[in-house]
């Protein structure tokens, strides 16, 4: 699955003269190959037995430094399958995305290359089961998606791919700093036997350090605030496709990572940083809202709606109960298949319009771009979390977590901070349907539509046909999960309570 992505990415550094010499063969290429990948990841899920989700599948685990007890070790189980293949889903759509809509900027034999290095990073850390493997993958990351930031980004590119950088190595230093210092205390760097002590072997001290540190690492990528300021600026000048992956996986390495890591390694310091974690958690949920409702452009309002859902995610993984954590591994699926959906509009809305700015947009898209404006009132009200569709569940779930707390946490502290949350899930619908009621509603009042990239369509009106194969995937997913949950939380449950104990 990452051998496809990593041939594609090598065969670039062919000339054009020789190998794909137009921009339309390396995007074809690129879908390809993604389509590929994603078909492996497809054929992973048939071969996974979902009567033991628990159970680690599918490994590799091979000798990478013996001197220094290193190993190549992947293997997926129901906590990370789903992200694997979201992750193979979302680069594909990118990829069908571009190819009547690439970025802006030329150069597209380095995006391509620059997008399946990202690819593989991403299912590298979902899949990874060494601790030094899982930072590795988790480093691969940052490069490729900086490069992309700061190409083929907006005006502001250059200040917001180095706030990116920065923060996310920053945190990258102490996400090191914690998984060694549990690694020489457990004389151990495989996650499968760490998460199977359950922190047996480990001081307290230690425990609550490695934790913290951990944490934080992990907290920049969530984003959690006050640990938040680059993923506004990123958005906004990232290209639809980088907008896309960031937001639909990049953040979900920081939640993946506290579940996956630094709650089974270090319980003991789980519980004792848990109800901070939950302030946070909470304070980002209403600080996210509140930020949308003082939003003018469209891509950073979903910029900061993704602060308050990840708040959503945090608060559930803080509860540190089987429910709190199924819901925030379904907040994680959901996140991803709506917010990707809200940046296609977004871009597409950008395309048309040469704007993302509310009051210049102004109203009355129901009128001149109906079906535009729909898929956008889809969009807005799976986010906002109406029943029925992905994003109801996650919340609601991560609310019931945090009325019922592990029993070491203090009920009080996590009843307030349900309260607080359920006050940020009615600001969210207040910010999406102020949003929706300034562009989609009432007389068309704002600037005239710019000409679609292909004439013969008209000036705004016809959605493509790449756009509609990148878009209806998502719209599925996102009423499937939404509609039948069981699909998602029966793959979650047994690994969640096996990864923490039983309890």
């Amino acid at each position: 699955m990452m051998a496809i992505p990593l041939v594609g990415a090598l065969a670039m550094l062919v000339p054009g003269d020789r190998f794909l010499p137009t921009d339309l063969a390396v995007r074809r290429f690129g879908a390809a190959v993604s389509g590929a990948t994603l078909l492996v990841a497809v054929s992973a899920m048939t071969a996974f037995d979902f009567r033991n989700t628990s159970a680690m599948q599918l490994q590799v685990n091979r000798s990478w430094a013996p001197a220094i007890g290193l190993r190549f070790h992947l293997g997926a189980d129901g906590i990370s399958l789903p992200l694997v293949v979201l992750t193979a889903l979302l680069t594909f759509l990118c990829f069908l995305y571009s190819l009547r809509h690439p970025p802006a900027g030329g150069r597209i034999r380095l995006l391509t290359a620059l997008l399946l290095v990202l690819e593989i990073g991403l299912l590298g850390t979902f899949v990874a089961l060494d601790l030094v493997l899982f930072f590795v993958f988790f480093e691969v990351v940052l490069i490729p998606m900086y490069v992309v930031i700061m190409l083929w980004g907006g005006a502001g590119r250059r200040a917001a791919a180095d706030k990116f950088i920065l923060y996310t190595l920053l945190g990258s230093g102490l996400l090191l700093a914690g998984m060694l210092l549990v690694a020489v205390n457990a004389g151990t760097l495989d996650m499968t036997e760490l998460a199977r002590r359950h922190g047996d072997g480990l001081s307290h001290g230690v425990q609550v350090a490695a934790f913290a540190l951990m944490g934080l690492g992990f907290a920049v990528k969530a984003p959690m605030w006050p640990l938040h300021t680059w993923l506004p600026d990123a958005h906004t000048e990232a290209p639809t496709v980088g907008s896309v992956l960031l937001a639909g996986v990049l953040l979900k390495m920081g939640t993946y990572g506290l579940i996956r890591v630094a709650l089974p390694l270090a319980p003991d310091g789980a519980r004792v940083w848990a109800p901070w974690l939950g302030l946070l958690a909470v304070i980002g949920i209403v600080y996210g809202a509140l930020a949308c409702l003082a939003q003018r452009d469209l891509k950073r309002m979903i910029a900061y709606s993704s602060v308050g859902h990840m708040g959503f995610v945090l608060l559930g993984i803080a509860t540190l109960t089987p429910v709190g954590i199924n819901a925030a591994l379904f907040g994680n699926v959901a996140h991803g298949l709506i917010t990707s959906l809200l940046f296609f509009l977004a871009g597409a809305v950008k395309e048309r319009w040469g704007t993302g700015d509310l009051n210049v947009l102004g109203g009355g898209m129901l009128g001149t771009a109906p079906r535009l404006a729909s898929l956008l009132t889809f969009a807005s009200v799976a986010s906002l979390g109406l029943p029925g569709l992905a994003g109801f569940w996650g919340e609601m779930l991560a609310l019931l977590g945090a009325y019922r707390p592990h029993a070491d946490l203090p009920r009080e502290t996590f009843v307030t901070f349900m309260a607080v949350g359920a006050l940020g899930a009615v600001l969210t619908a207040a910010y999406f349907l102020r949003m929706l009621a300034k562009i989609t509603h009432g007389p068309a009042d704002g600037i005239a539509a710019g000409p679609s990239p292909d004439a013969s369509r008209g000036p705004v009106a016809a959605i493509s046909p790449q756009e509609y194969a990148a878009w209806v995937p998502l719209i599925a997913l996102t009423l499937l999960v939404g509609l039948w949950p069981k699909t998602l939380l029966e793959v979650t449950t047994a690994p969640v309570r096996s990864l923490f104990g039983g309890g």
